[in-house]
């Protein structure tokens, strides 16, 4: 059987969930947020210990701007709302993505969760916030050109990735029916197991978890080998 270690998801269909309900987008992206609770508890119990959202990319600023506004509206009213009790679970959190580049408020609360959660070790949750894969790999280029002047290597290279001492994810699942990786995690997804899941995210579940799970455990992982 695999173990599993690290388990990624791109939370996709909050809007098209909102819309076959005749509700806003914006109430899917709440019933969303409140979805990652289950997900959160699960792999504490099932001691998985790194979990990795997407929670808004880099291209998503494409949206209107009422939209994009409330999601991180909704996102400082999720951690005022929960953060102590996060705190009582023991998860350290981990923000990536050009977090330098949003609002100075969002940038106050990011640092704030980091150091309060920062010596907690019963799940790693790692929330890719701003993010865009191509970005992070270029950002790391740009770093080792600043800073070493010799023959790039696959473990340097690593070293200046976000996600730097974390294993590559076992398992991505991606939500919402759509097949495509949308520029998440494109170096660390080499080898990783990629569930495209029909449902939206507001109805994904912990039992829809439990079940990619059992499925990756039987699979034989060959990394390139017979």
């Amino acid at each position: 059987m695999n173990s599993l270690s690290h388990v990624a998801i791109i939370m996709d269909g909050n809007g098209r969930w909102a819309k076959s309900r005749n509700k806003s987008r914006k109430y899917g992206h709440y019933k969303g947020s409140e979805n990652i609770h289950q997900i959160v508890d699960f792999c504490i119990k099932k001691e998985i210990p790194y979990l990795t959202l997407f929670a808004f990319g880099l291209d998503n600023w494409n949206r209107p701007k009422s939209e994009t506004s409330y999601l991180f509206n909704l996102f400082e009213e999720f951690f005022n709302k929960y953060l102590d009790k996060l705190i009582k679970k023991k998860i350290k959190i981990k923000f990536i993505g050009e977090i330098n580049k949003l609002p100075l408020n969002i940038k106050k609360k990011i640092e704030n969760i980091e150091v309060l959660t920062n010596k907690k070790n019963n799940l790693f949750l790692t929330i890719a916030l701003n993010y865009s894969s191509r970005d992070e790999i270029l950002n790391a280029i740009n770093n080792i050109i600043k800073k070493i002047k010799k023959k790039i290597t696959k473990n340097i290279f690593e070293k200046y990735l976000y996600t730097y001492k974390m294993p590559d994810p076992d398992i991505l699942i991606r939500t919402g029916g759509h097949s495509r990786l949308s520029n998440f995690l494109l170096w660390q997804n080499s080898y990783t197991e990629i569930y495209f899941i029909k449902k939206f995210w507001p109805d994904f579940n912990t039992k829809d978890l439990n079940k990619i799970i059992l499925n990756f455990k039987k699979i034989k992982r060959n990394y390139g080998a017979v």
